[in-house]
C-alpha cells in the first residue's frame, strides 16, 4: 500500500476545500440553518409533535442527511472529474499508484469533508431546536457509512460525467427530491397505504429513518434494515468501481 500517494491525493483535496471555504462549508451551513429557522422554529412551533418528538427536532436528522449526501456526492464527483477535465488524470494513472490507492485518497477526502459539514450542521441545529441523541455511536456509524457510500457514488458520477451539466445533474436534480420524499419533513405513517408502499422503494427513506432512530429511537423502518440497505448500496458502488478499474472505463480512453 503506497501511503505516501494516498496522503498526497488526500491532502491536495483537503487543501482544495480550504481554498473554496465559502462554497464548501459556509454555503451549505447557512442554507441548512435557514431550514431550521423556517421549518424548525417558525413552522415547527405551530405543529404537533411527531411520534412524541418536537417537529423541529424531528426534521433535524433528515436535514443533516440531505446536506451530507449532497456534499459527499459533489465532493466525490468533482475530485475525480477535474483531473479528467484538465488532463492531469493521465499523470496520476501513469504514476506507480494502484487504482485502490487513488480511490482511497479521493473518497477519503470527500468523506472527511462530508462528515465535517454534517457535524457542523449538527452543532448548529442545537441553537435552533431541542435536540437529543439517544445512540451517539450509532449516529456516527450511520453518518460514516452514508458519507463513504455517497462519496463512492460521487466518484462514479465524476468518472461517468462528460461535462459540468452531467456532473451537477445528480446532486441538484436527483438527490433533493429523493430526500424530501424520503421522510425528511414527515413520517410516512401519515401517507395513504399505497404511497407508503411506494416510499419503501426510495433508498433515501432508509438512510433518514435509520439516522433519525439514532437520535430519538423512532423510525419508519427498522434500524437493522436501514443498515442493511446502506451496506447493500456500499457493496454495489464498490462492485461497479471494481469493474471500472478492471476495464479503465472513461479513465484510459
Amino acid at each position: 500500500m503506497n501511503l505516501e500517494a494516498i496522503k498526497a491525493i488526500y491532502y491536495y483535496e483537503m487543501a482544495r476545500m480550504r481554498r473554496t471555504l465559502l462554497q464548501s462549508v459556509v454555503s451549505p451551513v447557512i442554507t441548512t440553518a435557514l431550514y431550521f429557522i423556517v421549518f424548525g422554529a417558525a413552522v415547527g412551533s405551530r405543529m404537533e409533535p411527531v411520534d412524541g418528538v418536537g417537529y423541529g427536532g424531528f426534521i433535524t436528522p433528515g436535514l443533516i442527511m440531505l446536506t451530507l449526501i449532497t456534499q459527499c456526492v459533489m465532493n466525490g464527483s468533482s475530485g475525480i472529474y477535474f483531473p479528467k477535465f484538465t488532463g492531469t488524470i493521465y499523470e496520476i494513472l501513469s504514476a506507480p499508484i494502484a487504482m485502490a490507492e487513488i480511490l482511497i485518497g479521493y473518497v477519503g477526502a470527500a468523506t472527511t469533508k462530508g462528515m465535517m459539514i454534517g457535524l457542523i450542521i449538527l452543532a448548529t441545529a442545537a441553537f435552533f431546536v431541542d435536540l437529543r441523541i439517544d445512540h451517539p455511536v450509532l449516529m456516527l456509524v450511520f453518518m460514516l457509512l452514508t458519507a463513504v457510500s455517497f462519496s463512492l457514488a460521487g466518484f462514479i458520477i465524476g468518472i461517468w460525467a462528460k461535462n459540468f451539466e452531467q456532473l451537477s445533474m445528480v446532486p441538484m436534480l436527483v438527490i433533493p427530491p429523493l430526500t424530501f420524499l424520503g421522510g425528511t419533513f414527515y413520517s410516512i405513517d401519515v401517507l395513504p397505504p399505497f404511497w407508503q408502499t411506494v416510499s419503501h422503494f426510495n433508498p433515501v427513506l432508509y438512510l433518514v429513518s435509520g439516522f433519525r432512530w439514532s437520535f430519538f429511537g423512532v423510525s419508519d423502518v427498522h434500524p437493522l434494515i436501514s443498515l442493511a440497505m446502506i451496506g447493500l448500496f456500499l457493496a454495489v458502488c464498490l462492485g461497479f468501481l471494481s469493474w471500472v478499474f478492471r476495464t479503465g472505463y472513461k479513465l484510459r480512453t
